[in-house]
């Protein structure tokens, strides 16, 4: 947990001044129990009236200073605990955006959440016990004792024996717990990835009447959840009840060993009463140690799954000192390929892929599913890196590049359209967001958007919901459409973008498109070979090998996979 070091170093001041105040309350806590003795011993016994007042307002002083330190410490500790949790969030959440699409597959969406969400919580509420209770409970126990000792040196000896006994039950308790925390955590993200697939599917769902599957899913993982809770707390119910009954069995030996000593004379009763608070304030320590201790076994689990993210090393190596001089716009080379999703097994996706795009050049890319089109989407824009091989844009390997410049470069429109909470204007303007409303429906004509989008009441102005759930599959594309052409790249990608819209719309599209990137190279990847026939050049993947390049005349020549892919669409007799 190397990360906690910077937190330290932000916020040991106030945690400084959180232990003083900690520190005045203990001490206050302390006094009360010897002043009440006093009262009961001397004032009430000997019956001095301006005694048990004077030192009755004594105690009323030490309370109110203990009251004092006690609501400066809470609003120290909230403040604080507060504070970092959201600075811990904020830069969990900053280093979530760093990692490489790989680094993302390998935790999972659904973890990454709950490390977000819960298990900050969870390291944040320890924080906020750390300051409340967990500094106070030695303070407390240690100086119980020792005002026990100053008391009654002898009956201090029951002390002597309880602490240990109970010390070791939290230091067991500690450590037998500490396993079923951490598969809690995972439990929950179990939990998390089984709801969140539900709700991205709902509608899936609900087409094939799958709740009762869904159902069964679901309770399997809150099964897994409620067991490994059970086991956790099983634990602490064990221990927490010998806890109790070694600081009852403690006070019951002191009232019997006290019990003799006033009859005897050697023992005052205000001291029995006195000895009996210390061992109340020693249970209600020991008692606040073992819960902040689990608190502390959640926050160890949940500290180091926050670590793991944190410490992750993006699998996209960045170079220091990047190419920034290009002598040409919008090139794509792709020399000898080869790529392999991380944990995959068998064959490489791609396979001895390369090809050339030259500037301005508008290529086709075809395939069966599963061929690899969409891999060469996410290898140019390197959310992966390639396995073998290399990619160059402008003639530069885009390993030599920043990747922020290059991801400027290039304008995706993905298979899976993503819109974001907010309104239509809003959406578009990601790609540019000092865009004028002119350049806006601008775009938007392009895309042939404009003229459903002023259409809606509100117009540009629309608010989406989470992932535009209110427009039409072909809507959303097309709104997807122009937020790629408003940022103006050098190069523009359209993976299977238009699959939802009409073979009208889809023409006029590419109508307006080809007006539109006279100098724009332009990638089409589609399934309909409609949307690629009238491309410069057609590149026909077949199992992640290129089986074909050139032409649609060409390859419907020379090209077997191409061949077969016209005539399952378009019909054998036009050959």
């Amino acid at each position: 947990m190397n990360y906690s070091k910077k937190y330290i170093k932000n916020y040991w001041k106030p945690f400084c001044l959180a232990i003083a105040c900690l520190t005045v309350e203990a001490a206050c806590d302390l006094l009360q129990p010897t002043i009440m003795a006093k009262i009961i011993d001397v004032g009430v016994k000997e019956k001095q009236m301006d005694y048990i007042i004077s030192m009755g307002a004594k105690m009323l002083m030490v309370t109110g200073v203990g009251a004092l330190a006690a609501v400066s410490r809470n609003i120290i500790s909230s403040n604080v605990s507060q504070k970092f949790g959201a600075d811990l969030r904020s830069d969990l959440f900053k280093k979530i955006q760093k990692l490489s699409i790989e680094n993302i597959d390998k935790f999972g969406t659904a973890s990454l959440v709950t490390r977000l969400t819960n298990d900050v919580t969870q390291v944040q509420n320890f924080v906020n016990g750390l300051m409340r209770i967990f500094v106070k409970a030695p303070l407390l126990c240690i100086g119980s004792i020792i005002m026990a000792i100053r008391l009654n040196l002898s009956m201090s000896i029951v002390f002597l024996i309880v602490v240990p006994i109970i010390s070791l039950l939290i230091y067991m308790n500690m450590n037998i717990s500490y396993p079923f925390f951490t598969k809690t955590q995972k439990a929950i993200d179990k939990i998390n990835s089984t709801m969140r697939e539900y709700l991205s599917g709902v509608r899936v769902v609900k087409a094939f009447n799958r709740f009762k599957y869904e159902v069964e899913r679901f309770e399997k993982s809150n099964e897994e959840l409620k067991d490994v809770s059970i086991s956790a707390l099983r634990v602490n119910v064990f221990f927490s009840p010998n806890v109790i009954l070694t600081i009852n069995l403690g006070i019951a030996a002191i009232l019997w060993i006290g019990g003799g000593k006033v009859n005897s004379g050697n023992m005052q009763v205000g001291q029995i009463i006195a000895f009996i608070n210390y061992m109340t304030q020693i249970l209600f320590s020991l008692m606040m140690i073992s819960h902040v201790l689990t608190m502390f076994v959640k926050a160890r689990a949940s500290a180091e799954r926050i670590g793991e993210v944190l410490n992750q090393e993006d699998s996209i190596n960045v170079i220091e000192k990047p190419i920034d001089t290009f002598n040409t716009k919008g090139k794509i080379d792709f020399e000898n390929v080869y790529f392999s999703y991380a944990g995959a097994s068998g064959e490489p996706v791609l396979k001895n892929v390369s090809f050339t795009c030259k500037s301005g050049e508008t290529v086709g890319i075809i395939g069966s599913t599963g061929s690899g089109k969409s891999t060469l989407v996410n290898l140019l824009c390197r959310f992966y890196d390639v396995t073998d091989g290399c990619i160059k844009v402008n003639n530069v390997n885009i390993k030599d590049m920043d990747i922020k410049e290059l991801r400027n470069k290039i304008a995706v429109v993905h298979q899976t359209i993503v819109l974001f909470s907010g309104t239509i204007k809003d959406n578009i303007k990601w790609g540019k967001e000092d865009a004028s409303m002119d350049e806006i429906e601008e775009v938007s004509k392009i895309a042939e958007a404009h003229e459903f989008i002023s259409s809606l009441p509100e117009g540009y102005n629309t608010f989406l919901g989470q992932g535009g759930v209110n427009l039409s599959g072909g809507q959303k594309q097309r709104v997807s459409i122009a937020r790629a052409l408003i940022k103006k790249p050098e190069i523009l990608i359209l993976d299977d973008c238009t699959s939802a819209v009409d073979v009208t719309t889809e023409m006029k599209i590419k109508k307006a498109l080809k007006e539109y990137s006279k100098d724009l190279t332009c990638i089409v990847i589609a399934q309909r070979i409609t949307s690629v026939m009238d491309a410069d050049k057609i590149i026909v993947l077949d199992n992640g090998k290129i089986a074909g390049i050139g032409k649609h005349e060409e390859l419907l020549k020379k090209c077997e996979v191409y061949k077969d892919i016209f005539r399952s669409q378009i019909g054998s007799e036009v050959i």
